[in-house]
């Protein structure tokens, strides 16, 4: 590693949203940061590729007309200094659950660095939107506070400590600040592991089928169903949510599957 750590950053609410200047900033004190962040929202997109995207300068970095995981292929390809690290956000919405890591923008801009052997962590921010649409809730710089400490942590640490020598990256989910909870203190930090709940549905409407995410509709932390230790769990009861996962997926031997293919040829009809 140089002396100097470098560190793409990108997201995929936008290389003008809030979320992501505030990390800049953070991280521009103690690294080279190139941004290479998408010129729009992007949000929800997966791993999409576009094999071939418009790139403008921007006051940050690089504004490109594509997805996240454009960004992270151009910018480790062509736009800046490979980095020692890929930080992804901070993004407006958490991303919380097994179900989200092959939808979300934000983390799959972080699994697109893992095939390129780079160390990434991706953050997000839980807004709690009660009866509103997260696009109804006001989220302002002020509201990134813990998810830039946080974050700026472990960007610090994680390298020296050797946190990447097991885990690909960092899927890391963080609650508004609560001054009341902990005045200036830091929200603790829990290693966690995401969420299984699955609550998709869908209903037919005239001509349209709309798509129904349930899993936000309960998330008091009373009533909460997911067990401790769940990334869920952590950030609802007002932790900061650390996942260390990998990428790409473990393949697993498999007796059952053995047997099965062992029938194929006598079991199928000759050509």
């Amino acid at each position: 590693m140089s002396d100097t750590l470098e560190i793409l950053l990108t997201n995929d609410d936008g290389i003008d949203s809030p979320g992501i200047r505030v990390l800049y900033d953070a991280l521009s004190a103690l690294a080279n940061v190139t941004v290479v962040a998408p010129a729009d929202d992007r949000s929800a997109v997966g791993r999409s590729i576009s094999h071939e995207v418009d790139v403008v300068e921007h006051e940050l970095g690089y504004a490109v007309e594509g997805t996240p995981s454009d960004c992270v292929v151009a910018g480790l390809g062509a736009l800046g200094p490979f980095p020692d690290l890929v930080v992804s956000g901070c993004n407006r919405g958490a991303n919380l659950g097994e179900y989200v890591l092959g939808r979300s923008g934000t983390i799959s801009a972080a699994v697109e660095a893992a095939f390129f052997d780079v160390p990434a962590i991706a953050t997000s921010l839980y807004v709690p939107a009660g009866d509103l649409a997260l696009a109804d809730v006001e989220v302002g710089p002020d509201h990134y506070a813990e998810a830039t400490r946080a974050t700026t942590f472990l960007v610090e640490h994680a390298l020296d400590a050797g946190v990447f020598e097991e885990a690909a990256y960092l899927n890391v989910n963080v609650p508004v600040p609560d001054e009341s909870a902990n005045g200036d203190a830091p929200a603790p930090l829990e290693i966690t592991r995401p969420s299984k709940r699955y609550e998709m549905d869908a209903s037919h409407e005239g001509d349209r089928v709309v798509l129904h995410d349930r899993v936000w509709d309960e998330m008091d932390a009373e009533t909460l169903p997911d067990p401790p230790g769940t990334d869920r769990r952590a950030v609802v009861e007002g932790r900061v949510s650390v996942s260390p996962l990998t990428a790409p997926h473990t393949t697993h031997h498999h007796d059952a599957l053995d047997a099965l293919v062992a029938t194929y040829p006598e079991a199928v009809p000759e050509l």
